[in-house]
């Protein structure tokens, strides 16, 4: 009797544990991590997502969100996903190209002008990209964006020389922002995301570079004066899961929730392209000036950026997927002359 007894209580503690403390309903929670903040457009997506999948999979299925970074950077929430503490995590490039470096390809500066540029290349690009993804062990869903990224400062920043003087924020191990700082000679500060806002309190930084709408939803604009209004970059990014949580769904749960992600990410691609609009307005009510470099200026960044993309191929990406995305660019462009 004693060893029946036993047996059961391992059987429920496995039900326990493989259906997320719900061994009545079954019900297999999903733990994925994020950066974007409470409130944000990204995590009342996520909302939205997490119901409809609930409805579809009759409560088969769940998130559970940790937003706000709660849980780390980009590069915790990888750790945690590897040693199994959490099983996806939404992910900017710098978090994707850490697990595919070929994603680097999209930290290019100036590579896209605008978001129909971006479409397109993903979607010749997104088998590629995806079986990748695969091959490390996760899957991919559904791709995500920032937008536009920008410079925001305590002061005016036209010119590389103006970046050379002041105290430029980078992102910690992102191999591409180190390649380009140290072309142009930039002595950059590495912080994590979640330190930034401190560090432009206390002055360690004066330089931060990110998206209008995230700007603001990380509360950057309120420290800062200034933004230089050019688009440098483009922030692509994505939901990332580990697929042996995948897998381990029944296929019809699978099948939901390849479905339900990329409707509820082109939702939010299209709120995230609207609030960057709108930021830029907001910023400026609230005092952050604009400043616009000449196109001089402008050829300098985009000089610079060249030759720190050069040095990357075959570090953060190839050769050939270099040539093929900037192909698929000029294709693009070829045909809206």
């Amino acid at each position: 009797m004693k060893i029946k007894a036993l047996y059961s209580l391992a059987l429920v503690t496995l039900l326990l544990i493989t259906t997320g403390g719900d061994a009545v309903s079954k019900t297999t929670v999903i733990k994925l991590a994020t950066l974007a903040p409470e409130g944000s457009a990204w995590t009342e997506i996520f909302n939205g997502l997490n119901a409809e999948l609930k409805a579809k999979t009759n409560n088969g299925v769940r998130l559970k969100i940790y937003a706000g970074g709660v849980l780390g950077d980009e590069k915790d929430m990888i750790r945690k996903m590897f040693v199994g503490q959490i099983h996806g995590a939404v992910l900017t490039s710098a978090g994707l190209s850490s697990i595919f470096n070929e994603m680097d390809v999209f930290q290019i500066p100036f590579l896209f002008e605008t978001y129909d540029e971006v479409d397109y290349v993903l979607k010749k690009m997104d088998g590629f990209f995806k079986k990748g993804f695969e091959d490390k062990g996760y899957i991919l869903p559904a791709w995500s964006e920032g937008g536009f990224i920008r410079l925001m400062s305590t002061k005016p920043i036209a010119s590389l020389e103006d970046l050379r003087t002041a105290k430029v924020w980078t992102w910690e191990d992102a191999p591409m922002a180190k390649a380009i700082f140290d072309e142009a000679r930039i002595s950059a500060i590495p912080l994590s995301l979640p330190d930034v806002l401190v560090g432009l309190q206390t002055g360690l930084v004066e330089v931060v570079y990110a998206p209008p709408s995230g700007a603001i939803s990380l509360q950057w604009f309120t420290k800062t004066k200034y933004m230089t209004d050019v688009p440098l970059m483009y922030l692509i990014g994505g939901i990332v899961i580990r697929k042996n949580i995948f897998q381990n769904l029944s296929s019809d749960h699978r099948q939901v929730l390849l479905e339900l992600c990329p409707k509820y990410m082109d939702q939010l691609k299209l709120e995230v392209r609207k609030e960057n609009q709108d930021a830029i307005k907001v910023m400026s009510k609230h005092g952050v000036k604009l400043i616009r470099p000449s196109e001089e200026q402008i050829k300098e960044f985009k000089d610079i950026s060249t030759k720190a993309m050069n040095r990357q191929i075959g570090k953060s990406f190839s050769k050939k997927i270099k040539n093929e995305v900037i192909g698929y660019v000029e294709a693009y462009r070829s045909k809206k002359k």
